[in-house]
């Protein structure tokens, strides 16, 4: 017992105060003191244990409901029994440990065993659940928490590697900010009086089931300013849907009788998504004819003056390969989810692109609003499906056979971000498994190509290695496996600087590019180690060829356009209306006579009973078990966090784990009804 100490003690505990007392002062006397009988202090609790109670029934019964509406809609991408199977067999398992862990160390926590051990001899033991306490503390020390400290650390060196290339590109950025570097034309412009002097130029529109978008695409490219006779618009649709071909057709042939030099194209035989599509569009004949190929997704719409933005800058440069211009986002303050996406996408193309463009020559291919020498595409091998990054692969193999790239940070196409975080996850999957993919299939390249050391040291380390495999690796286990495990593991806690002020640092890095996104800070913080799950699935499915890899799934589009683009489509459709053609005629005789013969069958179904899925049926949110998982994990130790008044390591896991469960429940993005 600690010197000048009181211990005072009464055999009949019925209603007393223990105080102790250190040192002699007086003033440690109080007059009077307000007595706690145990039977108040049992109320006290019961209260509280009901409070929490009833928030985590409610917190579960929702989770159920939404479970229950979703049932029906879940893909396949949710089921354990599919892809992320192994993923979410792991979370649950160290849900399920968290929590096994969490009940012991609350009861330590009220029977004050770490107080008594701390002044009680090693073999003085009271029952075999204090042993069995004493025992896990003791192996933790010497087993657990070595390994914890080794991975910790090892995550917190890749982290600081990631942060400086960060700080780096956007010192470069600042460089060229402050030196106005941007491409210039090295030969005189075009000559805008005579069309003779204009380049042949193809223009391409891959497009599969683009319903909502296919119209506005089609009509900006088709009122691209260029003389009609050096442009060809190639239409290519692989959509599986009679009746939206049979629109598509009718769209295309509206602008080839306005004097477009348009075609429609449809594939038979639709393998290799939409690699194949393009590499079967550059196998016709007059392809040859042409000399350069701008493409174009389906939600992207280009202003009327691309061209002569772009193309010029292949005058007098003969080893330029690429043109790539900048997107901007019609609908990037439709909801939190587009806001946070607009942020990543900014300093990805205004940062990254930017940088590596002026200083690099080299970047990847963004797979749409960009010019090809055409050359230089059948030079490198043309398109391959070997990959779902058909954009990448071409880009990297070009690279490998020495043509230059320019990016035009001035120049913008306007296109959609997802809505949907359903729609968001898919296409992030796709964006960080094809990277790992290609990795391994263009290693051997990179290692025998004649380009320099440093440029295939940049391919390997910075381009693949850093920013595709090391920057998900590391935000998925340092923030949402160490962490949680730390704070049961006190030995191994990670220090604030890698939790809080290092994160926040590189978030504000994150979005300078975009200087009206700054209230987003934190919620972008959260939302990048939410989404850390998703890029490392994708990162493990494509690095090592598990089926996911190959999966490739069409951006859902909604059709949102700037209130230019509506009123022009507008009054084109208002037009459209008033054409009484033959052709459109035999267009609405066809519908109809198709909806009327599913609207039969649809009848009959009914009356045997079938189960025909409505025409219009209402769609529920989705459950995204892995981000619950985590969500309750998360929350399972903010929760022994809270024990140990860890502060600032308990508000990050409260509010991280908040952020899974507000993604897992999918309350993010467009709300489906």
């Amino acid at each position: 017992m600690a010197p000048n100490s009181v211990a005072v003690t009464m055999e009949k505990p019925d209603n007393f105060s223990l105080l102790e007392i250190n040192g002699s002062d007086p003033s440690s006397f109080p007059d009077k003191r307000k007595s706690i009988s145990p039977k108040q202090f049992s109320w006290f609790l019961l209260l509280k244990a009901h409070r929490v109670v009833s928030c985590l029934s409610w917190l579960v019964s929702s989770v159920k409901k939404r479970i229950a509406f979703s049932a029906k809609n879940i893909n396949e991408e949710e089921d354990p029994k599919s892809r992320g199977k192994q993923m979410y067999r792991f979370i649950k398992a160290c849900l399920v440990i968290s929590i096994i862990a969490l009940s012991i160390e609350i009861v330590a926590h009220y029977k004050k065993w770490n107080l008594d051990l701390i002044n009680r001899p090693s073999w003085e033991v009271y029952g075999l659940v204090e042993w069995s306490y004493m025992a896990w503390l003791s192996f933790r020390s010497d087993y657990i928490a070595p390994l914890v400290i080794s991975l910790s650390r090892f995550c917190t060196v890749l982290f600081l590697i990631q942060s400086l290339d960060r700080l780096v590109l956007c010192l470069g950025c600042f460089w060229i900010k402050f030196k106005k570097i941007e491409p210039k034309l090295k030969d005189e412009s075009i000559d805008l009086e005579d069309p003779s002097n204009f380049p042949m130029v193809l223009v391409q529109i891959p497009m599969c089931n683009e319903r909502e978008v296919y119209e506005q695409s089609i009509g900006a490219a088709s009122q691209l300013d260029w003389p009609k006779d050096r442009i060809l618009i190639q239409v290519l649709d692989d959509s599986d849907d009679p009746n939206l071909q049979l629109l598509i057709k009718e769209e295309v042939s509206v602008w080839a009788e306005k004097g477009v030099n348009i075609i429609y194209r449809h594939r038979l035989i639709r393998t290799g998504y939409k690699a194949g599509n393009l590499k079967s569009a550059m196998t016709c004949d007059y392809v040859k004819d042409y000399e350069f190929v701008t493409i174009f997704d389906a939600d992207f719409t280009p202003n009327p003056d691309f061209l002569k933005k772009t193309v010029p800058h292949f005058k007098g440069n003969p080893e330029l390969g690429l043109v790539q211009a900048r997107w901007s986002f019609v609908n990037k303050d439709e909801n939190l989810l587009t806001r946070l996406q607009n942020i990543n996408l900014c300093f990805h193309f205004e940062v990254e692109q930017q940088v590596n463009g002026v200083f690099l020559n080299f970047f990847g291919f963004n797979g749409t609003a960009g010019v090809w020498r055409i050359k230089a595409l059948e030079e490198s091998g043309g398109w391959l499906e070997r990959t779902t990054v058909e954009d990448m692969d071409i880009a990297v193999r070009a690279h490998l056979n020495g043509w230059k790239f320019i990016y035009l940070n001035d120049v913008e196409v306007t296109c959609e971000l997802p809505e949907s975080y359903e729609a968001y996850k898919k296409q992030q999957h796709r964006w960080h498994s094809g990277p790992m993919q290609l990795f391994r299939l263009c290693l051997p390249s990179i290692i025998k190509s004649k380009i320099s050391v440093g440029k295939k040291a940049n391919l390997i380390f910075l381009f693949f290695l850093l920013r595709k495999l090391i920057l998900p690796f590391y935000s998925f286990t340092l923030f949402c496996i160490i962490l949680p495990l730390t704070m049961f593991i006190p030995e191994a806690e990670l220090p604030l600087w890698i939790i809080c002020y290092v994160p926040i640092f590189i978030s504000l890095l994150n979005i300078l590019p975009s200087p009206k996104s700054f209230p987003f800070l934190v919620p972008y913080l959260l939302f990048e180690n939410t989404m850390s799950i998703t890029k490392f699935n994708a990162m493990i499915s494509g690095l090592f060829q598990l089926g996911s890899a190959y999966e490739w799934v069409v951006t859902k589009k909604t059709g949102r356009s700037s209130e230019s683009d509506l009123l022009a489509f507008a009054e084109k459709e208002e037009k459209l209306h008033r054409r009484n053609s033959e052709s459109g005629l035999e267009l609405l005789s066809k519908l109809k006579e198709q909806e009327t013969n599913l609207l039969a069958q649809e009848t009959v179904k009914k009356s045997l009973g079938g189960l025909m899925r409505p025409k219009n049926k209402k769609k529920t949110n989705m459950v995204f078990k892995k981000e619950l998982g985590l969500a309750f994990l998360l929350l399972t130790a903010a929760a022994r966090s809270f024990l140990s008044a860890h502060g600032l390591h308990f508000y990050f896991l409260l509010f991280q784990g908040l952020s899974f469960l507000v993604v897992g429940l999918d309350l993010i993005g467009e709300q489906i009804s």
